[in-house]
C-alpha cells in the first residue's frame, strides 16, 4: 500500500479540498488555466478513464480481482487511478461542483430508487 502522504511536502492529512488546491496551484505555476476548459478537462478525464479500463480490458474477473499483487501492474493501476481522480477534482474545481456533496446525494437518490430487499430491483 502507497504512504497516503506526499514525501515532497511537508506531512499533512490529505483532503479533497487541499488536492483541488495543490491541482489549482501546479496549474497556475505552469499557466495552464487556459486549457483547463470544462470541455477539456471532461475529455481528459474519459482519455484517463479509458487508460484505467485499458488495463483490465482482457483480463478474466479472477485475474481482475488479482491485479494489485503484481508490483508493476499495482502502479498502473494507481497511477491511472490518481490521473482520474485529479482530473475530476480539476473538472469539479472549475464548474464549482462540490464532488463530496453531489456522491452524497446521489447515494440518497439511489437509497431511494433501490429500497434495500426488494427483489425487483437488479444491479444498476
Amino acid at each position: 500500500m502507497t504512504d497516503p502522504y506526499d514525501d515532497a511536502t511537508p506531512r499533512r492529512p490529505l483532503d479533497l479540498a487541499g488536492l483541488q488546491r495543490r491541482l489549482a496551484d501546479f496549474a497556475a505555476a505552469r499557466d495552464w488555466q487556459p486549457y483547463h476548459t470544462p470541455k477539456n478537462l471532461a475529455a481528459a478525464l474519459s482519455v484517463e478513464s479509458s487508460e484505467l479500463l485499458e488495463i483490465f480490458q482482457w483480463l478474466t474477473p479472477e485475474e481482475s480481482a488479482r491485479v494489485m499483487d503484481d508490483p508493476d501492474t499495482a502502479h498502473r493501476v494507481t497511477d491511472e487511478v490518481a490521473d482520474v481522480l485529479a482530473y475530476l477534482l480539476q473538472l469539479c474545481e472549475v464548474l464549482g461542483v462540490d464532488p463530496l456533496g453531489a456522491l452524497a446525494a446521489k447515494i440518497d437518490r439511489n437509497e431511494h430508487r433501490f429500497p434495500a430487499g426488494r427483489p425487483d430491483h437488479g444491479s444498476p
